[in-house]
């Protein structure tokens, strides 16, 4: 396997779908991440997020089968860990305190999700 971006990250995902989270998840692994997860719910979330050794970075659902993702966003910018929110809600229904994230569209590209969260570094 070729070094990619995503190459010895540990990403957290936070997906209620089961099978987009575990597509994701076969995806990211394929590119040499150590996924984190998947979780499903706030709580499970916030506790793997506690748990962790080392965390790269997120990929969040916004919707969690009726709870916000917002407390997890709080706790990843509280640790400075860069995170994208993936979602079928359209921009204008994410409150104002997160314009500055990312938004992807539902099904999530794998190779825009690395780029996001971890961008190549100059010179290379």
């Amino acid at each position: 396997m070729a070094d990619t971006p995503l190459s010895g990250r540990r990403v957290l995902i936070v997906e209620d779908d089961y099978f987009l989270a575990e597509d994701l998840k076969a995806e990211l692994e394929s590119k040499g991440a150590e996924v984190v997860g998947p979780a499903g719910r706030v709580s499970d979330a916030l506790a793997l997020l506690a748990n962790a050794e080392r965390l790269d970075g997120a990929v969040l659902d916004v919707n969690l089968g009726g709870e916000m993702a917002y407390p997890i966003a709080d706790a990843l910018r509280a640790k400075e860990i860069p995170f994208v929110f993936v979602t079928g809600y359209d921009a204008r229904f994410i409150p104002a305190a997160y314009a500055d994230v990312t938004r992807c569209e539902k099904p999530v590209d794998p190779a825009r999700v690395a780029s996001i969260l971890f961008p190549p570094k100059p010179g290379r």
